[in-house]
């Protein structure tokens, strides 16, 4: 049975807030530590913000599209995850080095990345093209929670390279779900970040939803608060709000790449739409629910503040829609176009130098396919 959950007010000292639902500005916001978060963009600066939100929301759509029309193997949609990602996502230095999930694609988007990358990827013409080190962003994971790992072991190795104590130092960000943070690779990330006060955040996107399972019934506590447990500090901050987001997400990747260990960041957010295209939420979730979450779109938000503040108007914003509709049309066809890969090429990249084994595969799989050299079918 579906029950109707109160959507939680950003009234509480516990949610860092910059931006109001209505789009009204707050100077500062305080963390759970007393820590004061706020951050100082020029015009021109917020007008980019906005038009990176809208342009993600679109190419998500359009992936989204793409698959329900058989172009797509799978999605993981991130609509009203934007601010959360985009936000956190412009607040990451060059040297730093994100673990995603397989639904960053607005971060993906913000370490300029070619978002055909992740769509090569579920149509299956590839493992992944893009190169971690030079994108400074690590493959898409679908194992649950497993990233995390990566990341601390990663953020290990930084300490012992000697590259973190100043501000030319080197973070790293994990992302994952309210859903991972059952699973027991993520406890252990957090032990071992925080014994080896490893510069890493560890930034948790609550959307809410382990797909059909509900934040509630994974924790007694709200997230963040996990953090104390393990002896690093935790903050929640309000997932729709671009700016929130953005500061908290800089003054944690400041505070670890200063030596001083790890972050828990719970951005708190929703999932507008269904976990994967496979899902079907309107199962699981109240209707109502999601009614109340889409009154504070990040989308909507940023917007009423630009026309409150007239750092925009509506020739912008159309400029925007138009943009970002050019650049869905143009991601379209270049997924159409997309070749089947050769089927060898699946030995490739496995080893730097080659395996013996792998040769005996590769030359049997040889062998079987000229088998039906000639034949009808």
């Amino acid at each position: 049975m579906q029950r109707e959950k109160p959507v939680p007010q950003p009234s509480t000292p516990e949610l860092v807030q910059l931006l109001t639902p209505d789009g009204e500005r707050i100077d500062r916001a305080t963390g759970p530590d007393g820590t004061e978060y706020s951050v100082e963009f020029t015009d021109e600066e917020y007008r980019e913000l906005y038009r990176d939100l809208v342009t993600v929301r679109r190419l998500d759509a359009e992936a989204t599209a793409l698959q329900r029309q058989g172009e797509l193997g799978i999605w993981a949609s991130l609509l009203g995850q934007e601010a959360a990602q985009v936000g956190s996502g412009r607040a990451l230095r060059p040297q730093d080095m994100v673990f995603p999930t397989y639904r960053e694609h607005g971060v993906l988007y913000c370490r300029g990345i070619d978002p055909i990358m992740p769509l090569s990827l579920f149509r299956g013409v590839d493992q992944g093209a893009w190169d971690p080190i030079k994108y400074r962003f690590g493959m898409y994971t679908i194992v649950i929670g497993a990233q995390t790992l990566h990341a601390t072991g990663y953020a290990m190795g930084i300490t012992k390279d000697g590259k973190v104590g100043g501000d030319d130092g080197e973070a790293v960000i994990a992302y994952f779900g309210d859903g991972a943070t059952s699973q027991g690779d993520v406890n252990e990330a957090f032990i071992w970040s925080a014994v080896y006060t490893a510069p890493v955040v560890f930034f948790c996107q609550n959307n809410q939803y382990a797909i059909s399972e509900p934040i509630e019934r994974q924790t007694r506590v709200p997230l963040y608060q996990r953090a104390a447990g393990f002896g690093f500090p935790g903050v929640r901050v309000d997932g729709n709000d671009v700016l929130a987001t953005y500061a908290v997400t800089r003054h944690a990747l400041d505070h670890a790449r200063g030596g001083q260990g790890p972050t828990l960041i719970e951005a708190y957010t929703y999932r507008m739409g269904a976990h994967t295209t496979s899902d079907d939420p309107s199962r699981y979730r109240p209707q109502a629910e999601t009614e109340a979450w889409q009154a504070r779109d990040p989308i909507a938000r940023l917007a009423a503040f630009l026309q409150k503040q007239r750092i925009a108007d509506d020739s912008f914003f159309a400029e925007v829609a138009e943009e970002s509709r050019l650049k869905a049309v143009d991601l379209r066809e270049r997924v159409l176009t997309m070749a089947d890969p050769e089927p060898s090429s699946i030995f490739q990249n496995v080893y730097p130098h080659g395996s013996p084994l792998l040769d005996e595969e590769q030359a049997r799989f040889a062998q079987y396919r000229t088998s039906f050299e000639g034949s009808a079918y």
